[in-house]
């Protein structure tokens, strides 16, 4: 489901909810009606109480009987509108809210991500937009009922006693002034306490990432422990809300019994005394009514914590729809072909520790197999992040087919490219899906011709062929499978250009050998960027970078730089 409308972040509710305007006014309504006995059948009681007073007879009851029948028939049929009405319109609000995180997810760095934890940017889209949801549909109808009671109860008041009007207009002053302190004082342990809970996600995160590490060292007893630092972290912040929720929750209470008693006591020495001429019916109404408003308006105190805990997670949710660090490509031109020829001119990148490349000059023509080596840190993987456009250069240009990466729309050209990285990625489906990821139409014939050219005849040794699941990130797959697969989803997508990101670095020598066969057939013809640790894959690329500290020291086939007996050569002759 795409929606068309966006969400500002500035106006994150308002923008969001604008599309069900209509639902939620359709929602209101109903919920006026549906409430409406709350104000309405105090007035059947006083009715009730003041004719067995005056000594009425039967039929004086027959009025007061069909309004009290006609309100229950109308809260029964007002209900299931404002239910499917009001639902649907969170429901869409939330959807839309989800979708607007991941498109912006997308949108942003590759440096903010790697800033950035996996777990905390899952938080947002599942809790916090939970918790926003939570807020609408807990306050709604207890701020909606409280209006509703007290504009009721007002109008039924002036009409019958309009000398205690003064006494309901007191209630509003003191609502608003708990309300404003409850806000300023959660306002700082709410933050604090969804940071915990952020640190906490990122805890789960690594112990579930590092899991294998962890049993392979006996360390268990320390992973749980930092588990658990955190969850205590979010313990002792979540208590210190709760025991502020629990005094606000007391004083709300006990300052409304306290007006509700007033009312009912003061309503009876007025009767009593003969001030004002006060039926006991009417006593009995305006203490009713006077315990209905106080009653709503403490219920909507309640939901107070909800709402400053959903306040807080809407912030959250606008960190990052406002988070400038994004990949700007929009109103950039549309690449729509690609020839495959990549060149670096006096290309210099720094990250905040300081240059990782110093000066690149590096020409790679259409169809060429170039690749980088050289020591850890030495600044490989960088140079392809720069030739993906995931960072742009601090100093010099980067150019596509003639083209400087920063004119274009990155987004159109990737899509002339395949990434094989060295711990393939695989999600949680069938085989099919995972090799066909993101293309439509696609063919049993093609999906046959990649899986065979990637070495990947296994997949039809399978009881249920490529239909059979990979598990949660391929877990059942063994790794030079997952390889395979992974070699098998970059050759269905035909690229120009070619990442191998150190594709056999994780395999064994036989699987090494069948993943090496499929990248030698899939880098035919294309132009192909390879980063190896294992020279031997990279014997018979047409040129090979060395780089060193940052900066190229040595390009050559590798008969020439063998010769050379240089850098080159003391990193083979290490192997």
């Amino acid at each position: 489901m795409t929606h068309t409308h966006r969400i500002d972040p500035a106006r994150l509710l308002r923008s969001g909810l604008r599309p069900a305007r209509a639902r939620l006014v359709v929602a209101a309504v109903a919920f006026v009606i549906k409430d409406s006995p709350l104000w309405v059948l105090p007035l059947v009681t006083a009715s009730v109480i003041d004719t067995l007073v005056d000594g009425g007879d039967l039929a004086d009851l027959g009025p007061a009987a069909a309004l009290a029948a006609a309100t229950i028939v109308a809260n029964v049929l007002a209900n299931a509108v404002y239910v499917r009405a009001f639902s649907k319109a969170v429901r869409h609000f939330g959807a839309r809210l989800r979708e607007a995180l991941a498109a912006r997810l997308q949108e942003l760095s590759i440096g903010y991500h790697m800033r950035s934890s996996a777990a905390v940017a899952q938080t947002k889209v599942v809790r916090d937009v939970e918790a926003i949801e939570q807020m609408m549909q807990q306050t709604f109808g207890p701020v909606l009922s409280a209006l509703t009671i007290l504009v009721g109860a007002s109008i039924a008041t002036a009409n019958r006693v309009p000398q205690f009007l003064p006494v309901f207009a007191l209630a509003v002053p003191v609502a608003a002034l708990l309300i404003t302190w409850l806000r300023r004082r959660t306002a700082a342990p709410n933050e604090a306490f969804r940071h915990s809970v952020e640190n906490m996600s990122s805890s789960v995160g690594e112990m579930s990432s590092l899991l294998s590490i962890t049993r392979a060292h006996g360390l268990e007893s320390v992973s749980v422990r930092r588990v658990v630092d955190t969850s205590e972290r979010v313990q002792e912040a979540g208590m210190s809300l709760d025991r502020l929720n629990g005094r606000f929750g007391a004083i709300s209470w006990s300052s409304y019994q306290l007006l509700t008693l007033g009312c009912l006591f003061g309503a009876a020495i007025i009767s009593i005394s003969g001030l004002v001429e006060i039926s006991v019916g009417e006593v009995v109404l305006l203490s009713s009514y006077f315990s209905l408003l106080t009653g709503s308006i403490s219920s909507a105190f309640q939901v107070a914590p909800i709402v400053t805990k959903g306040v807080e997670s809407r912030r959250s949710i606008v960190e990052v729809l406002e988070e400038p660090d994004v990949e700007r490509n929009a109103g950039k031109p549309i690449v729509d072909n690609v020839g495959g020829r990549l060149e670096f001119r006096a290309v210099t990148f720094s990250y905040g520790s300081g240059r990782v490349l110093k000066n690149i000059d590096l020409s790679i023509a259409p169809g060429q197999t170039v690749a980088f080596v050289g020591h850890s840190g030495s600044g490989k993987s960088t140079l392809i992040n720069l030739a993906l456009g995931f960072l742009r250069p601090t100093e010099g240009r980067v150019l596509l087919d003639g083209v400087d990466i920063n004119t274009i729309d990155m987004r159109s050209a990737r899509r002339f490219f395949s990434v094989v990285p060295q711990e393939s990625v695989l999600f949680r489906g069938t085989i099919r899906e995972n090799v066909a990821y993101g293309i439509d139409d696609v063919t049993d014939e093609m999906v046959t011709d990649a899986l065979v050219n990637a070495n990947a005849g296994f997949v039809f040794d399978l009881r249920d062929g490529w239909h059979s699941t990979v598990g949660d990130r391929g877990a059942q797959l063994s790794g030079g499978q997952r390889q395979r697969l992974a070699i098998a989803r970059a050759l269905i997508r035909d690229p120009q250009v070619l990442i191998l990101d150190e594709a056999t670095a994780a395999l064994d020598p036989k699987s090494e050998a069948e993943v090496r066969d499929a990248l030698h057939r899939l880098s035919e013809h294309r132009t192909t960027l390879i980063v190896a640790h294992r020279l031997n894959t990279v014997r018979t690329a047409d040129r090979i970078v060395v780089l060193n500290d940052g900066a190229i020291v040595e390009s050559g086939s590798h008969e020439e730089l063998l010769t050379l007996s240089g850098a080159y050569a003391r990193l083979v002759a290490q192997q």
